[in-house]
This record gives C-alpha cells, structure tokens and sequence, in this order.
C-alpha cells in the first residue's frame, strides 16, 4: 500500500470511529456534564500511558474554557498524590480496557475520600466501569494500528469524548471570549480582548499639543519632539479643536507653502477622530484602520472636551494586537 493510501485509511478508521461514537451519545453523558457542574469541586484526570497523555490533554482544555481541572498520574496517587483530589470532586478515569492496574487501585482511596467517578472506557463490563458513578462509552471498531497494537482510534475517541464534555461544560456554564481571554493573556487573542486603550496610551507630557495661535515651527518642533508625527490644536479652554500630522506638513511643503509663519489654526484639520480610555486597544486599531491614520487622541468620556492621552499605531501592533 502506498504511504498515502495508508495515510488516508488511518484517519478513515479514526473518521469511522468518531462518527460510530457520537451515535452512541445518550444520557450518561448529561448525567456526566450535570455531575460536574453540581461539584462544588475541581475535576481530576486520570489514565495511564497514552490514557494519561490524552487525559492531561482533557484537563488542560477544561481548565482553559472554564471549568476547573488537573490531570492526576495514578502511579503517583498510589504514592501520596491522591492527595490532590478532595471530597466533591470528579474523577474522570481514562482505560480503554477498564482494567488498568494502577486505576483500579486508587479507585477504593477514591470513593473513602467522597469524590464521584466518570469511566471513560471502551468495556462497559470493566471493573473500572462497573464501578464509577457514570460509563462513557469511548469503544472503537478497530484501531488504525493495522497490528491492532497502538493506541490510535481509541485514543483519538477519548480526545474527541473529553473535547464534548469540555464544550458542553463551556456552553451550560455562558462562558464567554472575555472569559476565555482572563485564562489566556498572554495570548494574541487574550490581547485583543484583555489590552486597552489606557494601557496603551501617551499621557501627561507626552502628549503632543499646540494652542490654535501656536507658530507652524513651534508646531513642527512639539511633532518632531514628541516623536508621534501629530500634534493636537487645542482652543483656549484646553478643548481639542484640530490636528496636525506630520503627513500635513510634507504635502504643504511640497506644495511651496510657506507654512512656518502660519498659526497652527490655519493649517489643522477638525475634528479629529477621537476614542475613550476605556474601550479595548483592538478597537482603536479598527477606527484607524478605517480612516487610513496612525493615531488617536484618548477622552476620558464622550463629554470631555479635552484629550487625556494619545494611542499610536505603533503602540498596538508592539502590544502584539493586529
């Protein structure tokens, strides 16, 4: 068989199982997401060799979406950390066979500490099964193995059985993209939900402004010192009436305006766009986007007429928002 039609039979077989398996989704699965979502506790993983791989898998996945979990190696329960699992708590137990040695011996330590068990396992007559509070039904057909030796469709339907009870958990439970973001922040999606416009922004000092009767080369100077290439035009009052990009002054230049004796009220463009303090870093890269700018002067609210800060475009995509 060429290596390609073996690739391809591998994930039919594992396709086949999957398919095999979500028909026979009932109601041990509910009762296994209601037992969880009743636990005052944490869930505990646990399985043995590549059981145990894919259970540290499950409880990463569960503890990222919402869900409280860890993942218990049984040979080391044997040797002191069971001490990890606490009354009210779920074990899910992973065996293909339901027979693992080292889960069927930390199983009575289990049950005297007061948690519940959920079987994860292809034998529903398996001591481990017979002796849970819930049987999940993970069986294969055939393993994609053509031995019939390595863990391969049985695995990949544990995977596929703790990936639904994960989701399940996630949608009973209203978990939200914010939610998901607090448990990820160091990621970019995490920043985009996270990172806000304050975190981000120029304040004080650096913010580069000019009065409206402010010399074009005093202008000049505040944009080339504040290193932003804009300046904001403020009124009398402190209120932001117009900006001047360095953008603006090129074009004039190149225009032979002789712009240097003018005030900056004679060259500034109004109303300029603006955002608040408080709205998310990916959203003020959005208005920038859409109005082809590089900069933001930042308000405290809609009613405050002069700017706290400013947020260049530079400072988001550092942020690593884009």
């Amino acid at each position: 068989m060429s290596i390609i039609a073996e690739a391809k039979r591998v994930i039919q077989v594992e396709a086949d199982a999957l398919q095999a398996m979500a028909t026979r989704i009932d109601a041990s699965f509910e009762r296994a997401v209601d037992l969880i979502l009743a636990s005052k506790g944490r869930v505990v993983v646990s399985g043995m060799g590549k059981s145990g791989l894919i259970g540290q898998k499950i409880a990463s996945t569960m503890a990222s979406t919402g869900t409280p979990a860890l993942f218990l190696h049984p040979a080391e329960g044997i040797h002191g950390d069971l001490g990890m699992i606490m009354t009210g708590d779920v074990v899910i137990a992973i065996s293909n066979s339901g027979e693992t040695e080292e889960m069927l011996r930390i199983l009575p330590a289990i049950k005297r500490i007061g948690a519940h068990v959920v079987a994860m396992t292809s034998n529903g007559s398996s001591t481990l099964a017979r002796s849970s509070d819930v049987f999940l039904d993970v069986s294969v057909k055939e393993e994609a193995c053509p031995l019939g030796l390595a863990p391969t469709a049985s695995t990949t339907a544990a995977l596929a059985m703790g990936d639904a009870l994960a989701v399940a958990l996630l949608v009973q439970r209203g978990f939200r993209a914010e939610d998901f973001a607090i448990f990820h922040p160091g990621g970019s999606l995490g920043k985009k939900l996270l990172l806000r416009v304050e975190d981000l922004m120029h304040a004080g000092d650096a913010v580069p402004l000019v009065s409206e009767d402010t010399l074009m080369k005093e202008a000049l100077f505040i944009i080339t010192a504040k290193g932003l290439g804009v300046t904001g035009v403020t009124s009398a009052d402190g209120a932001l009436r117009g900006v001047i990009t360095d953008g603006d002054l090129r074009r004039a230049l190149e225009k032979g305006y002789d712009i240097l004796g003018q005030r900056a009220a004679e060259l500034m463009k109004l109303n300029p766009r603006r955002i608040k303090r408080h709205e998310l870093a990916a959203a003020a890269l959005q208005v920038m986007e859409h109005y082809s700018i590089t900069s933001l002067f930042v308000f405290e609210d809609d009613s405050d007429p002069a700017p706290c800060g400013i947020v260049h475009l530079h400072d988001i995509l550092r942020a690593g928002i884009a």
